[in-house]
């Protein structure tokens, strides 16, 4: 069965929208600000449940009616206290420098590069740090051509200052490093029937089978669940989990060692030990903490992760 959430969207699931994680009430088919044939109207004309709800946690607008914040899962039938938001990313476009480090050329070697009226072999500079591309001459840009010996070469465009050369990898330089040394990493995702016992959330518990296993490649890895609204894509995907807030909690390592950092999520980021009895104390949020290989952590209604070496043929 196919219901429309308050945004408009066709969803094939019935508690959150399929395409933007809003929370679809009960028979709510109908789109936003239509009611349903038959439906009684509010009571007292309260239009209040009409009007956009603010999140005091991160400040995003969500749908009127939601339960949760679609950005940071924020809870507000409860009212809780509002944490601390995570530090800004850095605004610093990384594409544009990758741009510039590829197209620039020193003093003197952009010339060479800069088609004229006609060819002009022997307008070349020295810089020799990178290949240079020939003219329609077929000399080299960077090559004293036979018509003009001894001619200096005009001075070219200034190119970057030293020690600012482009970053390697993809466009935009963003991704994050591999996780260095031979060590292959994995996660663990589990539906842990006692976690959610000890959280009593009102949605339904999914059948804990087998495990859900992730691959562990870079250096930090972000977990929560996926928005196509917002462009959120975790590393680790906790999407199955209502409790899981989008940008729940960050897991970053040097190749040996491992720490987790909540970066303000709702409902809290657990840690415990393996055969301790579960945690009732969330972690700091914005301080990272150091976890030991086989360490539980505990997040959102019902899931649990753990952080191990990968066995062979695991990866």
């Amino acid at each position: 069965m196919t219901v429309t959430c308050p945004e408009g969207h066709a969803s094939q699931a019935t508690d959150y929208c399929d395409v933007c994680g809003a929370p679809i009430a009960a028979g709510g088919a109908a789109a936003p600000g239509v009611p349903e044939p038959g439906a009684a109207a509010p009571a007292g004309g309260n239009t209040a449940e009409t009007e956009p709800v603010t999140c005091p946690n991160c400040g995003d607008v969500s749908p009127a009616g939601s339960l949760f914040c679609e950005n940071c899962g924020y809870d507000f039938t409860t009212g809780t206290p509002a944490p601390p938001p995570p530090p800004p990313g850095s605004g610093l476009d990384l594409g544009a420098l990758g741009a510039a480090g590829h197209g620039g050329a020193g003093p003197g070697g952009a010339s060479g590069a800069v088609a004229g009226p006609g060819p002009t072999p022997g307008a070349g500079g020295t810089a020799a740090s990178a290949p240079v591309p020939a003219t329609p001459g077929g000399s080299p840009a960077g090559a004293p051509g036979p018509g003009a010996p001894g001619t200096p070469a005009a001075p070219g465009p200034a190119g970057p200052p030293a020690g600012t050369a482009a970053p390697s990898g993809g466009p935009g330089g963003l991704a994050a490093p591999p996780i260095p040394g031979d060590t292959a990493w994995v996660a663990e995702i589990w539906v842990d029937p006692d976690w959610y016992a000890h959280e009593r959330p009102e949605d339904p518990l999914p059948s804990a089978g087998l495990p859900g296993l992730v691959t562990l490649r870079q250096r930090s890895l972000l977990v929560g669940r996926p928005s196509q609204s917002r462009g959120i894509r975790p590393d680790v995907d906790c999407g199955s989990d209502p409790g899981v807030s989008r940008r729940h909690c960050q897991l970053s390592t040097d190749g040996q060692r491992w720490w987790v950092e909540d970066l303000g999520s709702s409902n809290g980021t657990f840690v415990a030990a393996a055969g301790d009895p579960l945690p009732d104390t969330p972690l700091t949020q914005g301080v990272r903490q150091e976890i030991e290989e086989g360490d539980r952590l505990f997040i959102g209604a019902w899931t649990r992760l753990v952080i191990r070496k990968a066995l062979p043929g695991e990866v």
